[in-house]
């Protein structure tokens, strides 16, 4: 089946056709550069990666351009208040974007531009846009702005679906502006004191935000490229604008598809700063590895709302964990049956669990090309996991069974790579957990034990009252144990 693809424009999912055969254009919008990342940007980077990672697993040769904002209204604020250039928060703060979404998986995108290391480009679009008779310069000084005249543009809406009269009636006109039409939307500030300026034709300033991506876009990907995606807050007036400013300084489409992946909220609340309920990201980081919080992102599809709470995190650091066990127990069960003799036969069930290797590959393709639906393709994987403790737990193993069990982990293990899933040493990774839990609950691996052998004198000295304490406080802790033939272990709840 052919790949699809929801797109916001005609708000219909439909095939996917690259412009040129085998090779895929891609921009993402990136984040402004005023302060540390939160989980809503992190969720976005998740989903455009795996966006890259399936166009690249089906062939496609792509070209990803994510930009960064750094120039803009909050960096000059914050710069002023330290005391420090612009260009010295845009630094710091791309810096600390970098480390943090390093940690989850992120494959590297093809370019990297920052807004103004494009000045010149930008420019030119405005340039264009006057020349064309859909933009004006507005102000008497020697420093002037330029505006995008939105009512020269009769496709202005056909994003976000809204009606210009509608837009009207929301707009504000600030202090100082000279819009002719309250639609109409900056692409020239001219400077004012304590800004950052650059020099154009219309004097000194510095550019609006929306008129960077339109300028970037066209240099890197060309123009019409093939897929635009940010988060769906971007949608108007953001996007809106780029298609109103491309469209009528090009005169040709500007892309061919419109990605947006949906909020993240907080205990079912929308987050916003202004509610003061946005999330850092490194705080989730200090917490759990960064594959749990991809993993925790990947249960949703990316167009659906997802809900961060504390107990959300703990169960996708679960569920990860109970994919990464079924891989570690089978390779420590196979590497004890290749120290032995194992018994020379077929697989048991080997029917059964030939089709399902044979169907998992078919049934996650299947998800992904509908629309990246990454929460169909996770299923496949615990279906395999299933498969593999099945084997994995039986007391004897045949020369078929270990053969078997090797397809059904590298199998796993492939499928949860194209998601950017278990690439960690699984030995690795459940150290990092267990290390995790640990630090949450308070408690040390040997205090933990020392319960343990507290428990175990006062069990053979019969006094259950004191054993069944030992156990109840270890539980309000987060630590499970668990009672055998062999023993007691341990684990996190």
């Amino acid at each position: 089946m052919p790949l699809l693809i929801h797109d916001t424009m005609t708000r219909s999912t439909r095939p996917f056709e690259p412009i040129i055969p085998g090779k895929v254009r891609m921009y993402v919008c990136g984040v402004t550069v005023y302060d540390i990342s939160h989980v809503g940007h992190a969720r976005k980077e998740v989903a455009f990666d795996v966006v890259y990672r399936w166009l690249r697993h089906l062939g496609y040769e792509v070209t990803y351009v994510r930009n960064f904002t750094d120039v803009d209204d909050k960096i000059i604020k914050r710069a002023n208040e330290r005391g420090v250039r612009p260009e010295a928060i845009s630094d710091e703060y791309i810096r600390a974007f970098r480390d943090d979404m390093g940690k989850l998986g992120l494959f590297d995108v093809t370019v990297e531009p920052r807004a103004t290391e494009h000045i010149p480009e930008m420019i030119d679009v405005i340039a264009q846009l006057i020349e064309r008779g859909h933009a004006y310069v507005a102000g008497s000084g020697v420093d002037r702005d330029v505006y995008f005249s939105v009512p020269s543009y009769p496709a202005y809406g056909k994003l976000s679906h809204r009606k210009l009269e509608d837009m009207r009636a929301g707009a504000r006109v600030e202090v100082g502006e000279q819009k002719k039409d309250p639609a109409d939307f900056a692409l020239w500030k001219a400077a004012k004191p304590g800004e950052p300026w650059w020099d154009s034709p219309w004097g000194k300033g510095r550019p609006g935000w929306h008129i960077e991506c339109s300028a970037m876009a066209k240099k890197y990907l060309g123009q019409p490229f093939d897929i635009h995606g940010g988060g769906e807050d971007l949608v108007f007036p953001h996007h809106e604008n780029e298609i109103a400013q491309s469209e009528a300084s090009a005169g040709i489409e500007f892309a061919r598809y419109w990605m947006h992946n949906a909020f993240v909220n907080m205990n079912s609340e929308k987050m916003s700063k202004s509610l003061g309920n946005v999330v850092p990201l490194r705080n989730v980081l200090a917490k759990y590895p960064g594959e749990v919080f991809r993993f925790f992102c990947l249960q949703a599809h990316y167009r659906s709302p997802i809900d961060f709470t504390d107990q959300a995190m703990e169960q996708a650091r679960d569920a990860l964990e109970r994919l990464y066990k079924a891989v570690d127990e089978s390779a420590r069960k196979l590497a004890d049956h290749q120290e032995r003799t194992t018994r020379i036969g077929p697989a048991q069930d080997a029917a059964d669990l030939e089709a399902l290797v044979a169907g998992a590959n078919a049934a996650f393709a299947k998800a992904m090309d509908e629309d990246f639906n990454t929460a169909a393709a996770m299923a496949v994987l615990f279906d395999l996991a299933r498969a593999l403790n099945r084997v994995s737990a039986r007391a004897e193993l045949t020369t078929g069974d270990c053969e078997l069990a090797q397809r059904l982990s590298t199998t796993l293990r492939s499928l949860a790579g194209v998601l950017g899933l278990l690439t960690d040493n699984p030995a690795h990774f459940l150290a990092t957990v267990r290390r995790s839990e640990l630090a949450a609950s308070g408690l040390s691996a040997e205090q933990i034990e020392a319960k343990i052998a507290e428990r175990q004198a006062a069990r053979k000295a019969k006094d259950f009252r004191k054993s069944d304490e030992i156990r109840e406080w270890l539980a309000s802790r987060g630590v499970l144990l668990e009672d055998s033939a062999k023993g007691t272990t341990w684990r996190m709840k």
